[in-house]
């Protein structure tokens, strides 16, 4: 790549004085603190093994105090090592880490924070049953025995307030949709003044709206010399928008550095798929385009929800007499911020949440969301946080992929398991999805995030669908992997199967919906033809301007 600049000769010397300098420096730790304000990060062939596997190969990267430094790369290239390493939670075993210029041996998250590194992780590290006041105060790690609540409430109001979004102090985390939880991750970080903020897949649950309040939020934060932000994201946008340099890991190795203003998307796709027939990210080697088709007008109902209600966590209603429809070989996009009721829809849909009042009816039948109902209606569901919602962690891929048919032939015999068909098909499944793992036999929490919803994919979409109910399908995976997945749903689609797809990602929606609604307050409160949207409308009824609700379309 013309704009990648490898370590030179002046570069290597200044590495190696720095290795040689004594442990016992006031920028160590036990010595005086490191300093305030932005910091300078470098590592210097920075190397991670678990056992033959090379998770880091030799990475050097250097991040400039108070910029935002993107790093990019596919699921697996070493990007969620690599800061890990940076953070304390991993220790490499060859290569340096400097932090203004001196090296630091970051042991543990301890050391790393009081040097004034923060991490927002991509999976969630809240206190579920603590409320959001207390999730704050607890991540400073110095919390008193007695808490002056009163001046402490004071305190965090007032922080609140300077953040671009907000959230009731006396909720718990297990009360909000994941939406909140990342806000609630941001504001931890935030409220301990880093120097260094890491951000792994930051807006990944947040709408258009919130990813560029947030992210303007933390440009600004870098820009006024108070901190220096390292941030992993699959987002094409959020890279050319919003950051000054980007790093590309590839398989490992750091491939490619170069400031933002001299690269563009196709470079950094072809830096992150190797060689020069890569693709652009706007059609990946992955995908499969499909000629898309009008949705016919006298198309069957195939999905229709009518004056459902259901309760939230905290006691109070979070849908109020919702109604939608979805027609045979339709994708109707669901819109809303995050906390809107979005999350109770599909839990009430699924059978994970009680339905208070309403009916819902697939193929004219009523459903009820029973495994029996599932099979007969022919019924599937993608669901947000695949691992936890749709998975069992211990138990292996081939038997997370059976978990839908296993007492079904040939999967079952005479009330026999037949395992090794089991796994016969697993093995296709994972070679037909690309699923990286060890292989069948292998816990399907070991897999990545990418890996997981791809393992679930294949089990979901095996057979024929009459309804797909899909819930943030892509959350945190890169982009080869959100184009696959993406045409999967339009194949769905096109052999005759109602989507369902809820997504926080306006532009997700846009690109595969054929008509949208938007939720408000757990109200459906607009609807629109996608050819016909207007984003700033949307955003309008997102935003909940508008709160008057609408009818279910025929």
């Amino acid at each position: 790549m013309s704009c990648a600049h490898p370590p030179n000769k002046h570069t290597q010397r200044s590495y190696r004085q720095s290795k040689r300098m004594s442990a016992t420096s006031p920028h160590a730790i036990g010595g005086l603190p490191a300093g305030t304000g932005a910091l300078a990060l470098d590592t210097y062939e920075l190397t991670k093994r678990f056992g033959a596997f090379t998770a880091m190969d030799r990475v050097t990267m250097r991040v400039e105090p108070g910029t935002v430094h993107a790093l990019l790369g596919e699921n697996g290239a070493g990007k969620s090592t690599l800061v890990k390493c940076v953070a304390g939670f991993q220790r490499a075993e060859e290569g340096s880490i400097l932090i203004d210029g001196r090296e630091q041996d970051i042991a543990n998250p301890i050391v790393a924070r009081a040097l004034g590194i923060g991490m927002v992780y991509q999976h969630f590290t809240l206190a579920p049953g603590m409320t959001v006041a207390e999730n704050l105060l607890l991540a400073g790690g110095k919390t008193p025995a007695l808490i002056d609540w009163k001046t402490k409430r004071a305190e965090l109001k007032d922080f609140l307030a300077t953040t671009p979004f907000s959230l009731d102090l006396d909720v718990r985390p297990s009360e909000l949709a994941a939406g909140e939880k990342q806000k609630l991750e941001l504001l931890k970080q935030l409220y301990l003044k880093p120097r260094l903020l890491i951000l792994d897949e930051p807006t990944s649950v947040l709408t258009p709206q919130e990813a560029d309040e947030v992210l303007g939020h933390v440009r600004e934060f870098a820009r006024s010399g108070l901190c220096t932000v390292l941030i992993i994201t699959h987002k094409f946008r959020e890279v050319m928008a919003y950051a000054d340099s980007v790093t590309v890991l590839r398989r490992g190795k750091a491939v490619h550095h170069c400031r933002v203003p001299e690269t563009s998307p196709a470079q950094l796709a072809q830096a992150m798929m190797g060689g020069e027939g890569a693709e652009s990210p706007s059609s990946p080697a992955s995908a499969m385009p499909v000629t898309r088709k009008p949705v016919a007008s006298g198309a069957a109902i195939a999905l229709k929800v009518d004056g459902l209600k259901a309760q939230g966590d905290r006691g109070t209603l979070a849908l109020h007499d919702l109604g939608l429809s979805v027609r045979a070989g339709e994708i109707l996009g669901v819109a809303g911020v995050s906390g809107n009721g979005q999350r109770e829809l599909v839990e009430a849909l699924v059978g994970q949440r009680p339905r208070l009042a309403g009916t819902v009816t697939v193929m004219g039948q009523p459903y009820a969301a029973r495994r029996a109902e599932n099979r007969e209606l022919k019924v599937r569901s993608l669901p947000e946080e695949p691992l936890r919602n749709a998975c069992v962690g211990d138990l292996s891929v081939a038997e997370n992929m059976a978990l839908r048919d296993f007492d079904r032939a040939p999967l079952s015999r005479g009330g026999v398991l037949n395992f090794p068909y089991w796994r016969s098909r697993a093995r296709e499944w994972i070679a037909e999805y690309g699923v990286k793992t060890q292989g069948e036999g292998a816990p399907i929490r070991s897999l990545s995030g990418g890996n997981v919803q791809r393992a679930v994919l294949a089990r979901e979409l095996a057979g024929d669908i009459n309804v797909l109910i899909a819930a943030n399908p892509v959350f945190g995976l890169d982009f080869a992997a959100v184009a696959e997945i993406h045409s999967r749903i339009v194949q769905v689609r096109e052999k005759g199967g109602a989507v369902l797809l809820i997504s926080e990602d306006l532009d997700e929606l846009l690109e595969l919906s054929d008509r949208i609604v938007v939720m408000s307050e757990g109200r459906i409160v607009f609807e629109t033809s996608a050819a016909e949207a207007e984003r700033h409308v949307i955003g309008a009824h997102m935003g909940g301007g508008h709160h008057e609700p609408l009818q279910a379309a025929a």
